[in-house]
């Protein structure tokens, strides 16, 4: 006879174990101390096995029955039920030591793999250090979102809205290796999209008046008075002489630079789009390296591979960032004027102003990939690099110019008739 609810519940012990029956196997055990248990009697393989279901009343009547279904359905598989309940418990376990930790190293692993850059990977590291606090030792398949939210609200309640949007990005993206490996089934931060308060954006500072770029270049002059400064000017010029990226400048060596031909090619591992990247650059420019390279080959850290611009005292180093930020704002230049950064901003706004070079131009000395499929794209590397070399000798002049403080007309010879 089929049990019901009631009879589960006032079932007295007895001196021995008692047994009640609901049929097709599904049993309720009653020990003499009054503790009951569900257990599922079964045959498999011509042999009299037992499945465990777990205590009453935490496991129902109704629940009870529901596993009852399940192993039969085992069964009719060619499936133990009990050894599928003990796999189960076993990667159970197994998931419980799989930590967010243990998956966000393989993830950096991963990415150094990968080649990324040495930058993105500091930056990924320091995010993933900060979720590891909180989260590194939950497993990364019982972690929910509003564990992930309490770690994010620790940096938008200090107003950091931009670090905590990216430490949401970063974490999801260790749950999506997890989902791809194996080790989880969903991605938490996914449902968490509007929790948090979105960051304000704002353009890095740039000097677009003419005027005020032509001070700062005469200001670069009597900085590099001293000669501890100089390869601080230098690395500024090269910055703003190339539109480059502050890091590129920084972290550039010897090797990359053919003086001869006056090109910089930067290696796809050190550009943000993983790219190699030709930059032109002016006769100008060549005259600075040269007499740079000399000074340094005087202080014996020159060499294909050395840097050319080392921090001080740290010759296998790179210049710091800090560095032109402590030097730009020594010269009297406030954070909310200008960055090392924002001189990308200055060469593409008044090279476009000028009316004088094409869009594509002007973007591929930018670095940026030009689209229009691979017909344009291969033009755009060959046919544009005599008007790449036009534009970075008229930028050059017109630094020149600025820095002058004025436009020299060149007045006509002899007397006007």
């Amino acid at each position: 006879m089929a049990l019901t609810n009631i009879a589960c519940t006032t079932a007295k012990p007895a001196a021995k174990i008692r047994t009640l029956s609901d049929g097709g196997g599904l049993q309720l055990r009653i020990l003499p101390t009054g503790g009951k248990s569900w257990r599922l009697a079964y045959r498999f393989d011509g042999k009299q096995r037992v499945l465990p279901i777990g205590r009453f009343p935490e496991i129902g009547l109704a629940d009870a029955r529901r596993e009852r279904e399940r192993a039969k359905t085992l069964l009719a598989r060619g499936l133990d039920p009990a050894e599928e309940a003990k796999r189960a418990e076993r990667e159970a376990a197994g998931s419980r030591e799989v930590t967010f930790a243990v998956v966000a190293a393989e993830l950096v692993e991963k990415l150094r793999r990968e080649g990324k850059a040495a930058s993105t990977l500091a930056k990924r590291q320091w995010l993933i250090e900060k979720a590891c606090a909180k989260l590194g030792d939950r497993p990364v398949s019982e972690i929910t979102p509003p564990e992930i939210l309490t770690v994010l609200r620790l940096d938008e309640a200090a107003g950091r809205y931009e670090t905590a949007t990216r430490l949401r990005s970063t974490i999801g993206q260790v749950f999506r290796y997890a989902i791809a490996t194996g080790r989880a089934t969903s991605d938490p931060t996914r449902d968490m999209r509007g929790a948090l308060v979105s960051p304000t954006v704002t353009n890095r500072a740039a000097i677009l008046d003419p005027k005020r770029l032509g001070e700062l270049l005469r200001e670069m002059d009597s900085y590099a008075n001293e000669r501890s400064r100089s390869a601080v000017v230098v690395a500024l010029r090269l910055l703003i002489a190339t539109a480059t990226r502050p890091g590129e400048v920084r972290g550039a060596t010897w090797s990359e630079f053919d003086l001869d031909a006056s090109v910089w090619t930067l290696p796809a591992a050190r550009t943000k789009q993983r790219r190699t990247v030709r930059v032109m650059l002016a006769s100008a420019v060549v005259e600075m390296l040269r007499h740079h390279r000399g000074f340094a080959a005087a202080r014996r850290i020159d060499g294909g591979d050395a840097l050319v611009f080392p921090a001080m005292g740290r010759p296998g180093r790179p210049m710091s960032e800090n560095t032109f930020v402590m030097a730009l704002r020594a010269m009297g230049f406030a954070a909310d004027e200008v960055t090392a950064h924002g001189f990308r901003s200055t060469f593409s706004t008044m090279a476009n102003e000028s009316g004088k070079w094409s869009p594509d131009a002007i973007e591929m000395s930018l670095g940026h990939a030009i689209g229009g499929g691979d017909v344009r794209r291969a033009y755009g590397r060959h046919g544009l690099e005599d008007e790449r070399r036009e534009l970075a000798r008229w930028w050059s002049d017109r630094l020149e110019t600025l820095q002058r403080g004025a436009d020299v007309v060149p007045l006509p010879t002899g007397r006007a008739k």
